[in-house]
């Protein structure tokens, strides 16, 4: 059993896509953690590793998790490591986009990277995996699936936001499923699944 340290049904979906079947993948809740996880570091390495190393400390069993940025380049980088928080503690989607489409009013350059870092722990190895998306940010939100700022984000070499695509198209791009593909193969590599 390996533990998703995420209580985000989104993020445990889209991993579950790309899992087998017979994968044991289990959330937060059902290890019985039911508290938010601290994210008190500087980047997404470090929020990543923290998450796990919580998990893994006080629950005892193999897990990974997660850290995503947006990452504007105009913005130099910002929302970055605060994607999340980026109009505040509330973690308002609609008020970070808003906040997002406010700051980039009449910025010409509007290139921007989603990206993932993912953190596994397990009794005898600790181990990161990345995975990047670079695209640009429109200024209308488009589509209904998708979380976060999915609605303004438009990978490169496509005319859909990602809040536009299905989950199998999405999985076949993101950030998230580019990492968790490193950590799939990993994980099957050293026989752990």
């Amino acid at each position: 059993m390996v533990c998703f340290a995420t209580n985000n049904q989104h993020k445990i979906e889209e991993v579950r896509a790309l899992l087998s079947p017979d994968f044991p993948l289990v959330g937060l809740d059902e290890i019985g953690c039911y508290e938010d996880l601290p994210e008190t570091q500087a980047t997404l390495e470090g929020n990543s590793l923290q998450k796990a190393e919580f998990v893994f400390n006080n629950f005892k069993v193999s897990c990974f998790a997660d850290d995503t940025g947006l990452e504007v380049t105009s913005l130099n980088g910002d929302p970055g490591v605060y994607s999340a928080r980026y109009a505040g503690p509330q973690r308002n989607s609609t008020e970070n986009i808003n906040l997002l489409l406010k700051n980039l009013k009449g910025i010409a350059n509007r290139e921007a990277r989603f990206r993932t870092v993912i953190t596994l722990i397990t009794p005898t190895v600790t181990k990161q995996f990345e995975g990047i998306v670079e695209g640009y940010i429109i200024d209308e939100l488009r589509g209904s699936s998708g979380f976060g700022y999915d609605p303004v984000f438009i990978p490169k070499g496509f005319d859909k936001t990602l809040a536009e695509m299905t989950l199998a198209e999405k999985n076949l791009i993101s950030h998230r499923a580019l990492a968790l593909q490193k950590l799939v193969g990993y994980l099957k590599a050293s026989k752990i699944i």
